[in-house]
């Protein structure tokens, strides 16, 4: 079926319908991940966004769902140059087709994503439209594209209760078998047996620490990077205010990525200043990177077509080493609105020189911009973990 993508700016694009049939209004923006389409579906933080991929074949390797960041796939629309109907893969369980269709996502293949990618870097990030409707008419249309707003998305991707994830080791670890897939949140149950842990496990790792993350719309794999380290962990709605989570008694607390514009996030906001009063140690990711430069007075503001992929080289200016990294985010932190009295830079973007992570002066907390936990994407920085376990470590002693 004939399908179109049509840009605020009047570029129409004419290709081939995937996945759902319907029409769809969203904010168009690429990622430049040659894999892991599966773990950017399923992103949060995609929420009221269409994702172009640019690498040119897509879904060859098909699904499955132990790679699902959620329940459900997030972006409003999907568009490639050639989505493969044919996947290759033993662990497959679906082909992407299949996977668009039953999660309601329409989307756009045929199309040439190069000449679509420079047009948002040229021009900027703007809203779109996919629609299947050859009659379409321009004049209707670009209003409507013109007036479109992401809103408050994180309400819409937050967990709607609480739940724990227990502590878990790797089969390599202990032997211990995979468990099952939750229902409930995506995450793999695996039995507790902590007198199969090897004791040099237990004197490097979290076991024994408490984590509470503050889920504005948190991939599992955060979750699980704690648990595997032996924290036992506990996700609370986005709309959990700081004292119950205080009255939780954490021994450190995470700020999750999420979708959207920071400062549409100001009842958040406020909770997070309250915790930012606090002395337990925190540890903050992408949007919760961002909330808590918010809370502590300083300010963001939207990038010119932002960075997502999963090759985004990163300084740690504690030492000058470059890392590569795991990226989705439109908006950045101002690191010279903040007060060098209350945070330093502790990362910056090679690419660009922009922000990418925060350390907080006399206190326990550090934020970054990119994504530690990978998934998909190098597992270079992942040692970030280890550091907010050693906080949190220090804190108890």
């Amino acid at each position: 079926m004939q399908a179109f993508l049509i840009l605020e700016d009047g570029t129409v694009f004419e290709g081939t319908s995937i996945g759902a049939v319907k029409d769809v209004i969203s904010e168009i923006v690429f990622n430049t991940s040659m894999t892991g389409y599966l773990e950017i579906l399923t992103d949060p933080s995609y929420a009221g966004q269409a994702v172009c991929l640019t690498y040119p074949l897509i879904g060859n390797y098909g699904v499955c769902e132990d790679d699902m960041e959620s329940l459900k796939a997030w972006p409003d629309g999907f568009i490639v140059h050639e989505l493969s109907r044919t996947e290759s893969n033993f662990r497959s369980q679906e082909s992407i087709q299949d996977f668009l269709k039953k999660n309601d996502i329409p989307g756009i293949a045929g199309i040439d994503t190069r000449q679509l990618t420079k047009i948002l870097r040229e021009k900027g990030t703007m809203n779109g439209m996919i629609t299947c409707n050859a009659a379409y008419s321009l004049d209707e249309i670009l209003p409507k594209l013109k007036e479109y707003r992401t809103g408050d998305v994180v309400s819409k991707v937050t967990c709607k209760e609480k739940y724990r994830v227990a502590p878990s080791f790797t089969l390599e670890d202990n032997g211990v078998p995979a468990g099952k897939v939750s229902a409930k949140t995506g995450i793999t149950e695996k039995p507790e047996t902590p007198e199969k842990v090897p004791a040099i496990v237990k004197e490097i790792n979290g076991a024994g620490l408490k984590v509470a993350i503050l889920d504005v719309g948190m991939k599992k794999d955060i979750a699980l990077n704690l648990a595997r380290r032996g924290c036992d962990v506990t996700v609370f709605p986005a709309s959990t205010s700081a004292q119950e989570i205080i009255d939780f008694a954490p021994d450190g607390i995470m700020i999750s990525n999420g979708p959207g514009d920071p400062k549409d996030c100001g009842a958040i906001i406020d909770e997070v200043r309250k915790l930012y009063n606090t002395e337990i140690p925190i540890f903050a990711i992408c949007l919760g990177h961002q909330l808590m430069a918010l809370a502590a007075g300083g300010d963001t503001h939207k990038l010119k077509y932002g960075h997502r992929g999963a090759n985004h080289p990163v300084k740690d200016l504690s030492d000058g080493r470059v890392y590569i990294s795991s990226q989705n985010h439109g908006y950045v932190v101002d690191a010279d609105k903040l007060d060098a009295s209350i945070a330093v830079p502790a990362f910056i973007n090679v690419n660009d020189g922009t922000n990418e992570g925060m350390r907080y002066v006399n206190k326990n907390i550090f934020t970054v911009q990119f994504h530690p936990e990978a998934c998909a994407g190098p597992n270079d920085t992942a040692y970030l973990f280890d550091r907010f376990i050693e906080m949190m470590r220090k804190d108890r002693v």
